[in-house]
């Protein structure tokens, strides 16, 4: 599982570096959670939740994201926030790449803004 979810994310990093994006972080450990990836978009610091689904029977990756994840991925960015003090007081947003298919090519949907932190 854990190669597949390496793929995915790799995908991920390439598609949004590719878009311009500069990479800060991958896998981000913190106390409530990971962080997937975390990029640099013109001063803004993005922090993308990278969410596979085979099928879409039970929904897409994006829909995966409830509002207990959400607010763990908001406290793990507050937390990466705190240690990368040089980041702090940019502006934010959260990310979803909801991937699908092929874990070796997978198709990627980049949805930006996908939540924000006052949502929670």
């Amino acid at each position: 599982m854990r190669g597949r979810g390496a793929e995915i994310e790799a995908a991920a990093l390439e598609h949004l570096c590719g878009a311009g994006l500069l990479p800060l972080a991958a896998n981000a450990a913190a106390r409530f959670g990971e962080l997937d990836l975390v990029m640099l978009d013109a001063g803004t610091v993005v922090f993308v939740e990278v969410r596979y689904r085979g099928s879409a029977r039970f929904g897409g990756g994006a829909e995966s994201i409830d509002a207990r994840k959400r607010r763990r991925l908001v406290l793990a960015a507050q937390q990466f926030l705190a240690r990368h003090r040089e980041h702090r007081d940019a502006p934010c947003r959260f990310d979803v790449i909801d991937a699908s298919g092929d874990p070796a090519a997978p198709e990627l949907r980049w949805l930006r803004d996908a939540f924000r932190a006052d949502d929670i």
